[in-house]
């Protein structure tokens, strides 16, 4: 097997470059069950596959590090890699029915706390917004911890208690077969404790629904499809737990004159025949409102293309700009008046009529030898 540095997280996981978020949760999860030691007593080729994948999920599982691994491999993780248990966190419920998972993960969880969940929000911006950064307030709902019962679920001047059900550890425990079996309880919901006489603003549940304004700073270069992750600006952790972090997805509006591919712009130039002929000064569109002179030579074709530089879309995170690429498109006129037409006519007269190139002419021989 190829050295932890060479190891390709897609290839590890079996899963395409563009596979989805669920995609790739799956195929963790399908590799876990599989290799998992519980399951392989004593195999240290399986020990170290499931380490492997676990690694390969902790990076392609966050969105943040699987951009920074897309764009440059191992070295833009900067040490981030590497086997990392919390991350079997997502599937303690699947995973323990089979192994035990819950085991894992009881010094953590026991007591009740718990990180808060994620939260997505869409974001559509304009297209100028996107390639030049903007500031924007948000609001979102999300669950806070109570302040009247400072997030315990009990009423103010009382406690909660210890479950009775599984005596404050948050989880149940039985035998299946060779396996120690570890859920979470059911009774308290892996809290460890209940609450007897509920908070009237929470209801018990520790959390209320709240509404937050949030001001986001979108930087340059973004695009449809970026994330920003901003941090701890989820819904709110259990009983004390961190609280999630809140993703903001980007969608960028469309232009009505320009093309983005990246960090290049693409647009078409209309020029009418006597400039395409005669050559011209252009000034074309920038896409911060101004203008940039552009000289076309004489006999420019429809289909031409002329490259700006630096007047692209700022790369993201970087002070660079991409090109501007032009195309040039010949307009032929389709209404004429009386003068234009007169000219037009005695123009034809002295030029000369188009010649068929001689691959051209081999074609047209060939056509009329088939058709006589």
């Amino acid at each position: 097997m190829p050295t932890r540095t060479q190891v390709d997280y897609y290839e590890v996981l079996g899963c395409e470059r563009t596979a989805s978020e669920a995609e790739i949760k799956s195929a963790y999860r399908r590799l876990a069950l599989k290799y998992h030691p519980d399951r392989n007593p004593g195999d240290s080729e399986s020990e170290a596959r499931f380490k492997e994948a676990a690694e390969a999920y902790s990076v392609l599982g966050d969105p943040q590090k699987r951009q920074r691994y897309d764009a440059y491999g191992h070295a833009g993780l900067g040490g981030a890699g590497g086997f990392d248990p919390t991350v079997f966190a997502d599937f303690g419920d699947i995973l323990g029915d089979l192994f035990g998972f819950g085991d894992l993960f009881a010094r953590r969880q026991r007591g009740g706390a718990r990180r808060g969940a994620d939260l997505r929000y869409n974001l559509e911006l304009g297209f100028t917004e996107a390639a030049f950064g903007a500031e924007t307030q948000v609001q979102i709902g999300r669950a806070e911890g109570c302040t009247a019962c400072k997030g315990s679920g009990a009423a103010p001047g009382t406690t909660a208690t210890a479950c009775p059900a599984c005596r404050g550890a948050g989880q149940v425990t039985f035998q299946q077969g060779f396996f120690s079996v570890a859920r979470t309880c059911g009774k308290c919901r892996g809290t460890g404790k209940v609450v007897a006489t509920p908070c009237e603003t929470c209801h018990g549940h520790g959390q209320v629904e709240v509404e937050r304004k949030l001001h986001i700073k979108v930087p340059a270069g973004v695009d449809t499809g970026s994330q920003l992750r901003i941090a701890g600006e989820g819904e709110g952790g259990l009983a004390g737990g961190p609280p999630g972090d809140l993703y903001v997805v980007v969608r960028v509006a469309d232009h009505p004159f320009f093309k983005r591919d990246g960090a290049s712009l693409y647009c078409e130039m209309p020029v009418n025949f006597a400039q395409a002929a005669l050559g011209a000064a252009l000034d074309v569109p920038t896409l911060d409102g101004g203008s940039t002179r552009l000289s076309s030579p004489e006999g420019t074709q429809t289909g031409a293309g002329f490259r700006i530089r630096h007047q692209g879309v700022p790369n993201l995170g970087s002070r660079s700009r991409g090109d501007l690429h032009v195309t040039i498109r010949v307009v032929t006129p389709t209404r004429l008046n009386a003068e234009q037409k007169k000219l037009i006519e005695r123009l034809a007269k002295l030029l000369p009529v188009p010649d068929i190139a001689e691959k051209d002419r081999s074609i047209l021989d060939k056509m009329k030898d088939i058709l006589s």
